[in-house]
């Protein structure tokens, strides 16, 4: 019995298919510790004004440094909106930002909000970064393969 090209084409491919399903299942069957790469990069949205948000976020990143390696791990915690508050130099939340600071964390504010809510970088504190947009950082960040947490 004589095969056509395109039969043989078809069957190499539902071969090749089989078997990216069987290698996804056995690795989605283990435990993240045994999967994960070697550097990991995650994201964190900060856009309410309440300390418990920024605390859990703050507590988040912390948990995520202590579960993967400090050295392991890109945090980037944004805040845009309402969130942009807690980074004011009269934040309830200043020592632990300046604490995931020190811990390897970039803090960034949206200069957008900032513009909005007639805020310098003076009114700010020190130590944090800017980005243009929060919205657009995140963005970016996803498309280049972070991970996208919004606590």
């Amino acid at each position: 019995m004589k095969y056509s090209l395109q039969f043989k084409i078809l069957t190499t491919l539902i071969a090749l298919s089989l078997s990216f399903v069987s290698f996804s299942a056995t690795s989605a069957d283990k435990p993240a510790q045994q999967v994960s790469a070697d550097h990991e990069k995650v994201i964190f949205q900060v856009s309410d004004s309440t300390p418990s948000k920024w605390n859990l976020a703050l507590n988040n990143a912390r948990n995520v440094q202590e579960l993967i390696g400090k050295d392991k791990v890109d945090i980037e915690i944004v805040a845009f909106g309402p969130g942009i508050d807690m980074l004011k130099l009269e934040s309830e939340v200043g020592d632990r930002v300046d604490k995931a600071l020190t811990d390897g964390v970039k803090i960034v504010a949206c200069e957008n909000t900032m513009k909005g809510k007639q805020l310098t970088k003076d009114d700010m504190l020190p130590s944090i970064s800017y980005v243009p947009g929060g919205v657009v950082e995140i963005m970016r960040k996803q498309k280049a393969g972070w991970a996208y947490i919004h606590p």
